[in-house]
């Protein structure tokens, strides 16, 4: 019997059902987000689930769920740091092998990753306010997974907007720059 199932009495299967049913898809695709790995937040979705049912019901669902994913990886992070570390290694070794694609597909790969790194440059707390608003949570959800007040959730969004654009256009400078130089 697989660990979900004997956690899960079979009066408690349909609404676990529902629960996943509901939630795993935007919970993933928020953690994917969040994460830059899909196997990543897969993994902690499922853990996130695992710790729902053992938890029992919660009044908020959604932001219930929303907050533990987050706590849960902002834990693996800092085990994740040397892992990370490691990985960036293998992935320069395979860049000095790695022959260029089309011009196309390199300059949307560009495009991604300094999106990703200018994601990547905000704060904590304004980077997963952006991607839980981007999942769909409404103000209130967002104010209750980060521990926040409602009215100051619309100000940590507009402040993390505001910074995004700054953190992309300082990177598109830098490499604008760049590409002049050459």
């Amino acid at each position: 019997m697989c660990k979900f199932a004997r956690l899960v009495r079979s009066r408690d299967m349909d609404d676990a059902d529902r629960l996943f049913r509901t939630y795993h898809a935007p919970l993933v695709r928020y953690l994917t987000r969040r994460l830059g790995d899909r196997d990543w937040a897969e993994e902690v979705a499922q853990e996130t689930f695992l710790r729902a049912l053992r938890h029992g019901p919660v009044e908020h669902e959604r932001a219930w769920l929303f907050a533990v994913a987050t706590n849960l990886v902002r834990d693996e992070a800092r085990k994740d740091a040397r892992r990370r570390r490691h990985l960036e290694l293998l992935r320069e070794e395979a860049a000095d092998a790695y022959v260029e694609p089309e011009p196309t597909s390199l300059e949307r790969a560009q495009e991604a990753a300094l999106a990703r790194r200018a994601v990547d440059a905000l704060a904590e707390r304004d980077r997963i306010a952006l991607l839980m608003r981007e999942e769909g949570l409404d103000y209130g959800e967002i104010a209750e997974a980060l521990g926040l007040s409602v009215g100051s959730v619309g100000t940590t969004l507009a402040r993390a907007r505001r910074r995004l654009v700054e953190a992309y256009e300082a990177l598109v400078g830098g490499r604008g720059r760049d590409s002049h130089a050459s």
